[in-house]
């Protein structure tokens, strides 16, 4: 059988920030899961990937049609796997690795984030133009608010507790990235 679609890379933060719970009784990350796993099985003949970052970033899924690894492999995602931080430039760059060699027509990442780009040895607007060259598509998505929100810690003494952080997220930074390869950003 011979089928057309197009190949697609979610690329997903799993920074420290992504714990905070404006979703509640979920998590940033527990809701993002939620959605991006509605999106795949969705899909039909579409080629997917999933790249996952913190300070670094890695292939979590390489692109594939076996939906149902995809989504064991995406119920698999936790937070503090890897160094903390938001690298989103090289999560970009990462993702459009998994995408410069595939032959389809259409190449789109879908980079759902949280935070601040604050760590990383490539800029988001660099990855971004790279992505562009390579003829890929970047949709970005801003996950929960900005402001004070509740956030799980584990303190030694009282244990498992809720504090209130102030969170931000660089909904400029997104735009840019989604207009310079012609994608769309979405809060």
């Amino acid at each position: 059988v011979l089928t057309k679609g197009i190949d697609i890379v979610l690329t997903l933060d799993v920074s420290g920030s992504m714990k905070s719970m404006d979703f509640e009784p979920n998590n940033r990350l527990d809701s993002a899961k939620e959605v991006v796993a509605g999106f795949i099985k969705g899909r039909k003949n579409d080629r997917i990937g999933m790249v996952i970052f913190h300070a670094h970033s890695f292939t979590q899924c390489p692109i594939t049609t076996d939906y149902g690894v995809l989504l064991q492999l995406l119920d698999a995602v936790q937070i503090g796997r890897i160094e903390d931080g938001t690298a989103i430039g090289m999560a970009i760059a990462n993702s459009v690795k998994r995408l410069k060699d595939r032959e389809s027509k259409s190449k789109i990442i879908i980079l759902l984030t949280d935070g601040v780009n604050n760590t990383g040895k490539i800029d988001p607007i660099t990855a971004a133009n790279l992505a562009k060259t390579m003829g890929v598509k970047i949709y970005t998505i801003g996950i929960g608010r900005e402001g004070r929100v509740p956030f799980p810690v584990h303190d030694p003494v009282f244990g498992r507790r809720t504090i209130i952080v102030e969170t931000k997220l660089d909904e400029e930074l997104l735009i840019k990235i989604a207009e310079i390869t012609d994608g769309v950003y979405f809060r």
